[in-house]
């Protein structure tokens, strides 16, 4: 499976999610997932077998319970295949920030003329 069909699903994105924010058992991820995605057990499980299987996610035991994480591996080559449109967003980015800090200047500017001319020395 490739790697965008694997993440073109909203489920297998947020358990991606819940697992980014550290190591969760599958019971935690199952009752998140159900409560937010109104689907059964066996479906979570079925989805976080697509990211194992797919390399996104790494499980181990630990005693009966099955921890699940995040593995980068997947993660860097989406990224490597993004880097090419970066520059598409970069420069709109860059030119916003341009933008907001000629603002800011000219907020600062206006402030300290009002101050200024409020104290009589204007």
């Amino acid at each position: 499976m490739h790697a965008f069909d694997v993440l073109g699903d909203p489920v297998r994105r947020r358990i991606l999610e819940l697992l980014a924010g550290g190591e969760r058992s599958s019971g935690e991820v199952t009752a998140v997932i159900q409560q937010e995605f109104g689907i059964s057990q066996p479906a979570v499980s079925q989805h976080l077998r697509v990211l194992r299987d797919n390399g996104f996610a790494s499980v181990r035991a630990a005693g009966t319970r099955r921890l699940y994480a995040v593995e980068a591996g997947p993660l860097r080559e989406i990224d490597l295949w993004l880097e090419r449109f970066r520059g598409f967003w970069d420069q709109r980015l860059d030119a916003l920030a341009t933008e907001l800090a000629r603002g800011k200047r000219e907020r600062s500017s206006a402030t300290e003329k009002k101050e200024t001319s409020d104290d009589g020395h204007g």
